[in-house]
């Protein structure tokens, strides 16, 4: 047996007419030929709805007495043993009587969809769980009954039921919402021409998530990689630099002449491990972000260009606003094609907008960034400056034609640990300082630098030769054991998670720790 298909009536508060929608399209339906038949439906004392009931089917309720009080509920073995095509169910967050099998409504709508019947049935943005929050700042009204975020995205079809705040508040004035003793109340609370609106704002954003994930869903099953220009999406790139806020809010300036709220930042870092260096100018970028009302997003990829794009496509960009480049010709010219260049090259039908800011140039060479701690590069530059004049003030005073050999080998020695210690730039320098004492202290003539013989050139060259080897060698070893750290990072975490799942607990509580 097939499975029946939901569809939800949604408003922004009560009054705006879900159930009248509901019972309008009912009418509808039977006169189309369909069997349909009212499981449940709450008027509110309301005429104009309560008309609409005439002429329609109406399943026999249950009625329970509850501590001396008589409550009428949903009869969900009444409603599966007349088999309609559709079943009206009102007001989907409703608790039901303790005494009943299910606690909520929407549990009974579950039931009924599972024996293959059709469900209409309404909801208030306000019961909507993961707004619950959101709407108790607004109105100050907190909500006790909710539906589950899951239970309305599995719906077939989602209408919102919606009507200007001003109308609503008329309406509600001229008693077709309230009894007249509850209609001052009301007006001055939580029908307050801000709240109405607030409301109003948060259904539309909310189905409009809806529409994107089903569109996703879409276009994932179908393999559509292009993007598809359904509302405008700014994605603006963030280095972690000074000119992030300038980048912003231009972005918010181009989001704003596009119609739309869609600004989402989003920073990149090298993947250097998993815990992330404080940075003063990202957390302002994040909270500038927050406060234009877009979002802020941090990931990890050793190629910034193919991420920001992957990145941008993967929330259905449609523009992408980046820095210039802050390197200067020769920087560009000695560190190749920037990233600005790369992110043009691949962004095919995303727009992208490049933004001059006041750091543009300002670092004239690209900077040699290696695997290697800055205190190990210290240290390896202090082992050097001790190390020379000591092995020179040892070694000088006993120096003679047949203990060149051994001179050599031991200043060789220093740059190999110098190398192993300090990595490239350390080495280097020893390399070549190294062979300059040599020559001025322990080869002929003694006190000068002067290269007569071939093979004083080549034992230089040797020297740096030496050093360049194995500075190489020590970089790769720390690049390798930096990743392999974050492997094991990556490894603990999925433990962590993967033994979540297996005991019962909340993995995503787990994974976010």
């Amino acid at each position: 047996m097939a499975r029946g298909r939901l569809r939800v009536f949604l408003g922004a508060s009560p009054g705006v007419g879900k159930t009248y929608a509901m019972l309008e399209e009912a009418h509808r339906l039977k006169d189309a030929g369909v069997d349909v038949v009212i499981g449940l439906v709450e008027t509110h004392a309301r005429a104009a709805t309560a008309a609409l009931i005439d002429g329609l089917e109406q399943v026999d309720r249950l009625t329970i007495d509850h501590r001396g009080v008589t409550l009428s509920e949903l009869d969900v073995d009444a409603v599966v043993a007349r088999q309609p095509d559709v079943v009206l169910i009102d007001e989907l967050a409703h608790t039901n009587a303790p005494s009943l099998a299910r606690s909520k409504r929407w549990m009974d709508v579950h039931v009924v969809l599972d024996a293959g019947i059709d469900v209409m049935t309404t909801v208030n943005v306000q019961h909507i769980e993961s707004l619950t929050d959101v709407v108790e700042r607004v109105t100050g009204a907190p909500q006790r009954e909710t539906v589950p975020d899951a239970v309305l995205r599995e719906a077939d079809r989602i209408e919102l039921v919606d009507i200007a705040p001003r109308a609503l508040r008329e309406r509600l004035a001229d008693g077709l919402v309230y009894p007249a003793g509850r209609i001052d109340a009301a007006l001055s609370n939580y029908f307050r021409l801000g709240n109405l609106t607030a409301l109003r704002e948060l259904a539309l954003l909310w189905l409009a998530d809806e529409v994107d994930e089903t569109l996703r869903v879409y276009r994932r099953d179908h393999g559509i990689d292009a993007t598809w220009e359904a509302r405008e999406r700014v994605v603006v790139a963030v280095t972690g630099g000074p000119e992030g806020d300038t980048l912003i809010r231009r972005a918010a300036r181009i989001a704003a002449r596009a119609g739309t709220r869609e600004l989402i930042a989003v920073h990149i870092g090298e993947p250097d491990g998993l815990t992330s260096r404080a940075n003063s100018h990202l957390d302002a970028n994040e909270a500038l972000v927050t406060s234009l009302g877009g979002s802020m997003h941090r990931l990890v990829s050793s190629n910034i260009a193919a991420a920001l794009i992957e990145f941008a496509r993967g929330v259905d960009a449609t523009q992408l606003v980046i820095g210039v480049s802050r390197r200067t010709r020769l920087g560009a010219a000695i560190g190749g094609a920037s990233i600005s260049a790369a992110v043009i090259r691949q962004a095919g039908d995303i727009d992208v907008h490049i933004v001059s800011h006041g750091v543009v140039g300002h670092r004239r060479l690209p900077r040699a960034r290696g695997a290697l701690a800055l205190r190990r590069r210290v240290t390896g530059f202090a082992i050097a400056v001790l190390g020379l004049p000591l092995l020179t003030v040892v070694l000088a005073p006993v120096r003679s034609p047949d203990s060149l050999v051994t001179d050599v080998l031991l200043f060789q020695l220093l740059v190999v640990v110098v190398a192993v210690v300090g990595g490239l730039w350390p080495a280097l320098t020893t390399g070549v300082i190294g062979g300059l004492v040599l020559n001025y202290f322990f080869t002929e003539p003694l006190y000068s630098l002067s290269i007569r013989n071939p093979r004083e050139i080549a034992a230089l060259a040797i020297f740096v030769a030496v050093a360049l080897i194995v500075s190489v060698i020590v970089d790769q070893a720390a690049r390798r054991a930096r990743a392999a750290k974050r492997s094991a990072a990556e490894a603990r975490t999925l433990v962590s998670v993967a033994g979540a799942v297996i005991s019962g607990s909340d993995a995503l509580s787990t994974l976010v720790e």
